[in-house]
């Protein structure tokens, strides 16, 4: 049976879709045949972060709507093994996810061997994002450490415990897990952000990752390189331990801090 992890948030712009690419590209490289999935029907982003844009032929709705096989749509990814990517539509109609029609493609992923798949969902509580928790085995819930986000996260999680299959069949339920993104330790000791003390005692669920504002995200991004494939990125290497915690390694949780060239060192002195 295949792991299925929705990524998602009550908001936008808080590096969700980063996270699921990080994430999806974190399991494959430890061995775990991985699919990522981009539920953003009409605002495709997942292939662009994960440099395919250009290979897409068909998408995540050819395959709901029985116009082609899974295969056919399936992207294998060029640097890792054991990862692929299903990307979204970007002008089909949102209404051909159904619960029905996205369970049948779980199932064939399923039966495909793929032990994890990532579900890159839209932000806050459209259908997109409704039906990508509802089949859910673990949540991974992405926000910034500033109230709006961890409200908006708060309700996600109310959202999470109370629309999912598992709630309707009264099985265990879904693992919920937090990463902290955009995280300036400076910011949160001047008080412009939350400290996470008081983000846990919001939230109330076990943190996995802090990954701290880092420049070579956004570069990155814009290369179509997952950030975890950047060797002296701070956020990639944390996004790495991450990936091992979400796994069930005990890895204490640390915030890497950018190294100082040695002109600016010599400067600073």
């Amino acid at each position: 049976m295949s792991r299925i992890v929705v990524v998602t948030s009550g908001k936008g712009g808080v590096g969700k879709t980063t996270t699921s690419a990080s994430i999806s590209v974190g399991l494959a490289k430890l061995g775990k045949k991985t699919v990522v999935i981009d539920f953003d029907i009409g605002l495709r982003n997942l292939d662009l972060v994960m440099g395919c844009e250009r290979r897409v032929v068909y998408d995540f709705v050819n395959v709901l709507n029985n116009d082609i096989s899974i295969d056919q749509a399936l992207i294998k990814d060029k640097r890792i093994d054991n990862l692929y990517i299903l990307p979204a539509s970007q002008t089909r109609d949102k209404s051909v996810l159904t619960k029905d029609s996205v369970n049948k493609v779980f199932k064939k992923l399923s039966d495909m061997n793929f032990e994890f798949i990532i579900c890159d969902s839209p932000a806050g509580i459209e259908n997109g994002a409704i039906i990508s928790i509802y089949f859910a085995d673990d949540a991974i819930i992405v926000a910034n450490p500033e109230i709006s986000s961890v409200r908006d996260s708060d309700r996600m999680l109310g959202i999470i415990s109370s629309t999912s299959k598992r709630s309707e069949t009264g099985e265990k339920p879904i693992l919920e897990h937090l990463i902290l993104t955009r995280y300036d330790q400076k910011r949160v000791d001047c008080g412009q952000m939350l400290s996470l003390d008081d983000i846990l005692d919001i939230l109330k669920i076990p943190i996995i990752g802090i990954i701290p504002e880092d420049s070579s995200i956004l570069n990155a991004s814009n290369k179509g390189i997952p950030i975890i494939l950047e060797k002296n990125s701070i956020s990639g290497r944390s996004y790495k331990d991450t990936v091992k915690r979400f796994l069930g390694e005990k890895i204490p949780i640390k915030i890497y801090k950018k190294e100082k060239s040695f002109l600016k060192w010599l400067f600073w002195r």
